[in-house]
């Protein structure tokens, strides 16, 4: 099982506690600390696994590939620009 996989697992998991979680808290009452308690905690959990996703080397997809043409560049582009490091155009370099 790759990274990824075991990630989604550990969510579908997650999700089915918070959901049974809100189903007790329905039956038991929401009023209690340990029913409170328990509903904080399977959120910390769900919150500790969204960070884990975000910061976890996995099969993270290239970027996609840009094609740059061989073609030149459209001179008319540059007009406003000096050249970097050169100065101004109509300047000698120093």
């Amino acid at each position: 099982m790759s990274l990824n996989d075991d990630l989604t697992a550990v969510q579908r998991c997650l999700d089915d506690l918070v959901r049974s979680v809100h189903r007790l808290e329905q039956s038991v009452g929401p009023g209690g600390l340990e029913i409170r308690r328990v509903r904080t905690d399977a959120d910390h959990l769900r919150e500790s696994l969204a960070l884990l996703r975000a910061t976890a080397p996995g099969e993270r997809s290239s970027p996609e590939m840009v094609l740059v043409p061989d073609a030149p560049y459209n001179s008319a582009l540059w007009l406003d620009v000096d050249d970097e490091g050169l100065g101004a155009r109509d300047r000698h370099a120093p």
